[in-house]
């Protein structure tokens, strides 16, 4: 199934430029498209890009500001008469000098036309190709601030958080192709950083059972305290949705939700924040909180070039550890073949009891008749009985 191209939109400055203009507020044109003051926010710092049937009316109440914008241009002003003093006569016009009639000119040839210069055509600037190193360092050091203070919120660890998105960029340097192609290689980063922040397996390291430090600002510390009580997937949803800006589609697609099971995470987030912090109760407010906690903390990221030699470096790693596997494998099974039977042998059935045998009796003192019976055997002549000779009578 084919889609329809999506409609045009101005750039981010020209958006908020048309909104400024018209004289409305983030608010006032949120209500007009049907979304929220974050959302109209998110579009116009070209955070995120509007999709759907959110992107057709944006465009066409943009298109419709942009033609009040021209209707609006001012007109050119008439050249100004000049003043007259109080009393002064006006000064008579002189009178226009009647034409005189102009003598017939003479037919003159007509010159050679000469042969104009072509101007040479400027050839445009071509742009310049980055390598896949440099457009991965650009895109490293354009969000990785921005993403470790907001995976900071998700953990309240810093180094955690570090990690998190160092593994993340990893695995999009390994995956480049993919991640260079996609439609929001951030989004592609941040899920997978969020995905490892808040994997079960953190629980089970040494370094998890140490606390860290909490924040100096006692409203900082109650507010992260706050968020870390929450359920992982309610975090999420609110640190994206009021923490990034990002609509509640994409946050239900970033979640792998639908969009009615993220805004029940949505409300109930909101429920448990503001029943232990009311004066957050207003969205605007809670996106302002979250913003300063995450930026109260001085979290740092590393240089894009450690992160990618630490990525091919884990990748050589797992191929050496893959191929001795392979080696491993091969050997065993080559030797299970080597030394296994090549033809079968039944199993010996295991013996059973006879029974009506009696048993044998172990040798004891012989009796006075098998005593005078042996005596008899032994005085026997052992080559047999003697020649038996007729005898005359």
């Amino acid at each position: 199934m084919t889609r329809s191209p999506a409609t045009p939109l101005p750039p981010p400055k020209a958006r908020r430029r048309l909104r400024e203009t018209a004289a409305l507020t983030q608010t006032q044109l949120a209500d007009r498209v049907g979304v929220t003051p974050a959302t109209v926010r998110a579009w116009e710092s070209g955070r995120t890009t509007p999709r759907g049937r959110k992107r057709e009316a944006y465009a066409k109440l943009l298109k419709s500001l942009a033609e009040e914008e021209t209707v609006r241009a001012p007109e050119p002003e008439p050249e100004p008469e000049p003043k007259r003093e109080p009393g002064a006569k006006p000064q008579p016009q002189p009178p226009e000098a009647k034409p005189q009639p102009e003598p017939e000119p003479q037919p003159q040839p007509e010159p050679r036309p000469q042969p104009q210069p072509q101007p040479q055509p400027v050839a445009a600037p071509e742009p310049v190709a980055l390598t896949p190193a440099q457009a991965f360092d650009a895109l490293y050091a354009f969000s990785a601030p921005a993403l470790v203070r907001q995976t900071f919120l998700l953990t309240g660890r810093r180094e955690q958080a570090r990690e998190s998105v160092e593994r993340a960029f990893q695995a999009a340097w390994e995956h480049w192709p993919e991640v260079a192609r996609d439609r929001d290689p951030v989004g592609w980063v941040r899920a997978t950083a969020y995905e490892y922040a808040l994997s079960p397996w953190q629980r089970l390291r040494p370094r998890h059972r140490h606390p860290e430090p909490p924040p100096a600002d006692p409203g900082d510390r109650t507010l992260l305290n706050t968020l870390l009580r929450l359920p992982p997937r309610h975090r999420r949803t609110l640190v994206l949705y009021d923490g990034v800006g990002l609509d509640l589609p994409e946050t239900a697609a970033e979640t792998e939700a639908s969009t009615p099971a993220t805004a029940n995470r949505l409300l109930r987030a909101r429920e448990a924040v503001a029943g232990r912090l009311p004066a957050l109760a207003d969205p605007q407010v809670l996106h302002r909180r979250l913003a300063e906690l995450a930026s109260n903390e001085r979290l740092r990221a590393a240089e894009p070039p450690t992160v990618r030699r630490g990525g091919e470096r884990r990748a050589r790693l797992r191929t050496r550890a893959a191929i001795a596997f392979t080696v491993a494998l091969i050997g065993t099974t080559a030797l299970t073949v080597r030394t296994a039977p090549t033809h079968y042998e039944p199993p010996v059935s295991p013996g059973q009891a006879v029974r009506g045998v009696p048993q044998r009796v172990a040798p004891g003192a012989l009796s006075d008749e098998e005593l005078e019976l042996r005596q008899k055997l032994r005085d026997q002549v052992q080559d047999g009985p003697e020649r038996l000779s007729p005898r005359l009578e």
